[in-house]
């Protein structure tokens, strides 16, 4: 049970903080679908320089800073690539959903361009000693303990993350200013408050957290590898999103959830429960997908979106 809860949480990592991402978005009233998008691209940026430092020997002694900096040109990265939705959603008012499909299909077409003509292979892949996402955990506190003997930089850092914007966005002013663009724009606009600057801070937010866990997921469970994929991992946390009703502790438990079925497949060989059943390793990789239609087919009444998201704001309304 220790070693798969372990596993959890190195699927949960990546969609906990893509699955806030898109929170943040539709809080401020812009539905953002173009998630595994701005994984796919954040990821793909954060490994090119990643690689470029690694074999020019940068940070040779210091393996963590590098992919504490990648990690870093990733979210960076994750939050240009939003402004394509911004400006598409706010500025122009066009369909949000065609918009969001639209950046997805071109994030995976610009890797795919830039990966063959760097690097003439459609995939990058880190050196071999590329380790320093790796740390032990030895002197640390008990409770730090259920993440393993060495555990990823990137899961602590984004348990922090995440907990510093949770209470960001319910406790500050510009939070709840945003939280109040995505309910009602015209009364927000009223008292003062740029609906369009908040609309933009939020879907930014979003795309940075998005490409902090597109490098977070090719750093664990893609072991390294950055393509023009996610494993579906975007669409996987926006279905998180809805589960946790686009609150930050519901959205905490879903990626518990939904990373606990996402690990299944990986670590059945290696559980004598899930071996002696002998199912193809492919029946476990579709579960998740199939929790997600039932899940979402049962909350679908109950759903505590936030009333004005996917609604391009216009100053005349009333």
């Amino acid at each position: 049970m220790i070693y798969l809860l372990q596993k959890t949480l190195i699927y949960a990592a990546p969609l906990l903080i893509v699955a806030l991402g898109g929170m943040f978005a539709e809080r401020s009233g812009v539905i953002n679908l173009a998630l595994e998008g701005e994984m796919i691209f954040g990821a793909f940026c954060g490994a090119i320089l990643a690689r470029a430092l690694a074999v020019s020997g940068a940070f040779q002694d210091n393996v963590q800073m590098l992919f504490l900096i990648a990690l870093l040109v990733s979210a960076i990265s994750g939050g240009l690539f939003s402004l394509l939705l911004s400006f598409s959603a706010i500025n122009m008012k066009a369909d949000q959903t065609i918009g969001g499909t639209a950046l997805n299909m071109l994030a995976a077409a610009v890797v795919n361009a830039f990966a063959l003509s760097l690097f003439n292979s459609e995939k990058i892949q880190m050196p071999a000693n590329f380790s320093g996402y790796v740390i032990k955990n030895e002197g640390l506190p008990a409770i730090v303990q259920v993440f393993g003997d060495k555990a990823y930089l990137s899961t602590y850092l984004i348990v922090v993350v995440f907990i510093m914007l949770s209470i960001w966005i319910y406790k500050t002013k510009t939070g709840m200013r945003m939280r109040a663009c995505g309910e009602h724009p015209q009364a927000a606009a009223s008292v003062g408050i740029n609906v369009f600057r908040m609309r933009y801070l939020g879907t930014t937010i979003s795309g940075a957290l998005a490409g902090l866990g597109g490098y977070a997921y090719i750093a664990t469970v893609s072991n390294g590898t950055a393509e023009s994929s996610v494993g579906g991992m975007g669409f996987l946390a926006l279905a998180i999103m809805i589960f946790g009703n686009w609150k930050p502790v519901g959205i905490a438990l879903g990626a518990l959830l939904f990373g606990f079925l996402k690990c299944i497949g990986p670590v059945s060989s290696s559980l004598d429960l899930l071996k002696n059943l002998k199912l193809p390793m492919y029946f476990y990789n579709i579960i998740p997908y199939v929790v997600v239609l039932v899940v979402l087919a049962l909350t679908s009444k109950k759903s505590g979106c936030p009333k004005a998201e996917g609604i391009p704001y216009d100053k005349g309304m009333r």
